[in-house]
């Protein structure tokens, strides 16, 4: 790998934990936000508004779209927007802590799919890092156990996370990043701004409203989505799945700060296995040396 190409790729990492903070951010701003605006037509507005930014910021992207960056586009942001429906119907049918859980299942679900349709061997640190991640993620999120038929919805939700997050990396190298992000954000506000409007659209409502709208769109959509693009096609799916599920933990961690929640042992407990995993799937592999990012890379 050349040496400039080497120090890109270290930076994918942080740049993923940067999304999931934003990520963790913006659930907690929305937990006021969709108590004044359904939710379908919350996320129409906001991904509208994302693809609408990045139009505006670069319009010269339609240039760079061609028959397969749309196809590919088009069938990556239905997924997506997929997932999202299916995990809003979920929330209907159970708590949030047990569909937070189920959702972060996606960290089990992208080596697998990766196993079994590449048939790519899966890193035994990797696997290591997996199984911590899906303990923390149990620490953080769950404080009783039940399961219902009705929570395949969100088993569903986390598959359709999955497979998009393993078909960014099939499909996202050599294609132009920002290009197939646009096509990905439209796609999915067309699917949720179609939901919104078969029982009437209603916009946000006050300065709370709208300011949740622009800081999911902007930061929360069209920055951290981007990044997800250009970071997943230099990275391995199931490393950038670990990565991901670190919202989780921000979402703690600021909720707290806020005084949404308090603060328990569990919740601590978790984000040490979570950081645990990170830094096993991120340990310097002798045999390969630049694919992995250095600790000293990572903030103090």
């Amino acid at each position: 790998m050349p040496h400039s190409q080497s120090k890109v790729t270290k930076w994918a990492p942080l740049a993923l934990m940067a999304v999931a903070l934003v990520w963790g951010a913006a659930f907690v701003l929305m937990k006021d936000a969709i108590k004044t605006q359904p939710i379908f037509d919350f996320l129409g507005t906001r991904f509208v508004i994302a693809a609408a930014v990045m139009i505006l910021a670069k319009p010269s992207v339609f240039k760079k779209f061609n028959k397969e960056l749309v196809g590919k586009g088009v069938i990556l942001g239905l997924v997506l927007g997929i997932s999202y429906v299916t995990q809003t119907v979920g929330l209907e049918v159970s708590t949030a802590a047990i569909t937070g859980f189920i959702t972060g299942l996606y960290v089990v679900m992208v080596p697998l799919l990766t196993w079994l349709i590449r048939k790519q061997k899966v890193d035994r640190k990797v696997v290591i890092g997996v199984a911590l991640a899906t303990v923390g993620l149990g620490f953080i999120s769950i404080n009783g156990l039940s399961f219902e038929l009705g929570q395949l919805w969100v088993v569903a939700c986390a598959f359709f996370f999955a497979v998009h997050i393993f078909g960014l990396s099939v499909w996202s190298p050599g294609k132009d990043a920002y290009a197939l992000t646009v096509v990905q954000l439209g796609t999915m506000g067309v699917v949720c701004m179609g939901i919104s409007f078969t029982d009437g659209y209603q916009a946000p409502i006050g300065f709370a409203g709208w300011f949740a709208i622009l800081f999911t769109a902007v930061f929360s959509t069209a920055i951290a989505f981007f990044v997800q693009t250009w970071a997943q096609g230099i990275m391995d799916a199931s490393k950038v799945s670990i990565y991901l599920t670190f919202e989780v933990v921000f979402t703690a961690a600021l909720a707290v700060l806020v005084g949404q929640e308090s603060l328990q042992l569990k919740t601590v407990l978790g984000g040490l296995l979570m950081m645990g995993a990170m830094l096993i799937v991120e340990w310097p592999n002798k045999k390969n040396p630049n694919a992995i990012v250095p600790l000293e890379t990572f903030p103090h």
